[in-house]
């Protein structure tokens, strides 16, 4: 079959691979679908990061680069190993992609994406949605039910949002101030939406402040070359600032402003993932008693996402703003993410 692996930094390669393996407890999915997210983006041009290079085998998966590629991706059960009975051949499905050590709890209540040597499916190996097909445990698949295919590509994206709209402690009546709205900003503010929070969002791009306002994610869009957005956001709130913030930039000067327009006592949650060390002004932590907190991914939201698009809360379709097939997952995906990211929220490759 066909899979985009990953060899070296910006050496991705279509290539032929074996078909997996169906083992007791796992699932075979035809892929439908797989969205290219920003850590793939990191990793072809920065990596590796997440990936484990040539030579050096992640401690539970034993792989190594080369890696196939693709974290965040919908398809069909085609096939249901020994011992699965809860699933049935035609379930449309999404998955979970984690790497975990198989005695790490997956259940409520357990925050194992914290567990020791955690990685992804399509990341640090075990196959991944850049691929026609993939065997997966059956603990990482979640039905969805009716929602489109290429729409429930998005639903691994938009359990980041929820994870960190859980992690930020917001309610129903609260503002957030979101720092940039790519693929993870807008889909945490669909989430913060969905849950009935005051959304406002700081961005530069036309077309990404536009796609923030066209979709109804953002009550408030500012743009920090024409105003200041911490001033703004005060205005905005009363005089007393943003209850929450969302880091989605991983640019300095944003997590800077985030701290500033935030009120006394606020939690600011940084989605981002960075490729280098910011610099922090730790005394606006500390005269502000602000708490800044780190996600990452998700821990048991993928259900509660669903359902928020299963109920109509959350319309994913406006987000797809490119559908590829895998041959041309470099000219038309990859390069168009890094070279003309304005242009596009999330696109899609058919494998």
């Amino acid at each position: 079959m066909k899979a985009a692996r990953w060899h070296a930094r910006n050496d991705i390669r279509i290539e032929e691979v074996p078909e997996p393996v169906l083992r007791p407890g796992t699932v075979e999915i035809a892929v439908a679908w797989c969205g290219i997210c920003g850590t793939d983006l990191h990793e072809y041009t920065e990596g590796p990061i997440f990936i484990p290079a040539e030579g050096h085998q992640h401690p539970i998966s034993g792989e190594a680069a080369p890696i196939i590629m693709g974290h965040e991706f919908s398809g069909t059960v085609t096939a249901l190993g020994d011992g699965v009975t809860d699933l049935a051949v035609g379930d449309a499905v999404v998955v979970e992609p984690y790497i975990i050590h198989d005695d790490a709890d997956a259940v409520a209540g357990v925050e194992y994406q914290l567990s020791p040597d955690m990685n992804f499916i399509g990341l640090a190996g075990r196959g991944g949605g850049l691929s026609e097909t993939i065997v997966v445990g059956r603990r990482w698949v979640h039905p969805i039910g009716d929602i489109p295919l290429d729409q429930a590509a998005l639903i691994e994206p938009l359990s980041v949002g929820h994870h960190a709209y859980v992690l930020s402690g917001a309610t129903a009546g609260d503002t957030a101030i979101i720092g940039g709205a790519g693929p993870i900003g807008l889909l945490t503010a669909a989430v913060l939406k969905a849950e009935g929070v005051t959304v406002i969002i700081s961005e530069v791009s036309a077309a990404r402040k536009a796609k923030a306002l066209e979709t109804g994610v953002a009550d408030h869009v500012l743009d920090p070359t024409q105003v200041d957005v911490a001033e703004a956001v005060r205005e905005l709130t009363g005089g007393a600032g943003a209850d929450v913030g969302f880091e989605c930039s991983s640019v300095d000067v944003v997590l800077d402003m985030l701290l500033d327009a935030v009120k006394p006592t606020a939690t600011v949650v940084n989605v981002s993932i960075w490729g280098h060390r910011p610099p922090v002004d730790m005394q606006k932590i500390v005269l502000k008693e602000l708490a800044l907190k780190g996600t990452i991914a998700y821990a048991n939201d993928h259900p509660a996402t669903i359902r928020l698009v299963q109920e109509g809360k959350v319309d994913l379709a406006p987000f797809i703003t490119g559908r590829i097939a895998l041959d041309d997952l470099i000219a038309d995906g990859f390069e168009q993410l890094i070279h003309h990211n304005e242009r596009h929220v999330k696109i899609l490759v058919h494998p």
